[in-house]
């Protein structure tokens, strides 16, 4: 009779969890899928003559608003073009010509940045064949056209964009996490992150250096795409079907990597490269993204260690608890990537 009643207690607690589970698995993917996130500012100023550049400005929208921010020169540079803008979908691009003949050593600041949650990326090339780039911040606006830049200061912001990039692009992030759960950690995972560090390098070079032409729109749908098939096999795996995912990660990494590594790319399209540092900024934005990789990576293994420790010392029900639970983040990954696909498959 104990055990009939401890059966029903169990099955009562299962319920009562199952729903729990699935409200916290609404909620986290409606509040991933429904985050709003910036793209940062993009300044490129061209010398088309000798102190005359063009001007290229890209805000991002904030609704259907404006991101408030402009450039600012400490020198002298004038305007000697009225501004055009186009409105393209989440973007504001405005375009003029300005006058500096002095533009080297002057202070460039971004109004309004610091209070923003967004970045700036600044792209000047000189008629001398030599470009300078900079990421500006909300806690550093400004900073100095320098009279020349060195390689040592572009791998520096190249760097810096490449862990921004893979550590603030959540569906990259939800991929490498299910291939985390999939593989279990141990020698499986390091062959899994291998294959997808080779493939996705390849395309991102290919991509970056202009040998793959693939839109954009199609790309981030099948990124989205990639993640629900990975998310479908880990839930296959708890039913007890082993799928090709779980048998060979690392052919899977291999093959998805590849579509990954062109949406990298697209970090690199809007900072461009820099002419006379070209091998140097794709190394280091490459190293970047692989630094953001292995730091996510050390993040999720520690808490799951943790959260096993905890585990060991649960109770026979606790431990079933604790099992359904698992389920949670195969859901929430699925959930968010599915609803990805159909919102870029609209945008196309």
């Amino acid at each position: 009779m104990k055990a009939v009643l401890l059966i029903l207690r169990v099955a009562t607690s299962s319920r009562r969890l199952l729903r729990r589970v699935a409200a916290l698995a609404i909620l986290f993917s409606a509040a991933l899928a429904f985050a709003h996130e910036l793209r940062p500012a993009y300044l490129e100023l061209r010398e088309e003559k000798p102190g005359e550049f063009s001007v290229l400005w890209k805000t991002p929208m904030l609704g259907e608003g404006r991101l408030s921010l402009e450039p600012e020169f400490s020198g002298d540079a004038q305007a000697v073009t009225s501004v055009t803008t186009s409105m393209p979908p989440g973007a504001a691009i405005q375009e003029w010509i300005v006058r500096a003949p002095a533009l080297r050593g002057q202070t460039l600041r971004i109004r309004g940045l610091e209070g923003t949650m967004t970045d700036a990326l600044v792209r000047i090339e000189f008629m001398d064949g030599t470009t300078w780039v900079q990421r500006l911040t909300g806690q550093e606006p400004s900073a100095i056209i320098p009279m020349r830049q060195s390689g040592w200061s572009v791998a520096g912001v190249y760097l810096k964009l490449g862990v921004e990039h893979i550590l603030t692009g959540i569906d990259h992030l939800l991929f490498v996490l299910a291939l985390i759960i999939i593989t279990q950690g141990g020698w499986k995972l390091v062959k899994t992150v291998t294959a997808f560090t080779v493939s996705h390098s390849i395309t991102l070079t290919l991509a970056t250096l202009g040998y793959v032409h693939i839109p954009q729109r199609p790309v981030e749908a099948a990124i989205a795409l990639s993640i629900v098939f990975v998310a479908a096999e880990i839930l296959r795996g708890r039913h007890g079907h082993v799928g090709i995912t779980a048998r060979a990660p690392w052919v899977v990494a291999l093959l998805f990597g590849l579509m990954h590594g062109l949406g990298f790319a697209s970090g690199l399209k809007d900072a461009g490269l820099p002419d006379a540092h070209i091998p140097t900024a794709l190394l280091f934005f490459s190293i970047g993204v692989e630094a953001g990789h292995f730091l996510f990576i050390g993040c999720v293994l520690a808490l799951t260690a943790a959260m096993l420790r905890a585990a060991s010392k649960l109770t026979p029900i606790n431990q079933q608890r604790s099992a359904i639970l698992q389920l949670v983040p195969p859901y929430a990954i699925g959930t968010v990537a599915m609803f990805w696909v159909m919102q870029r498959v609209a945008a196309f």
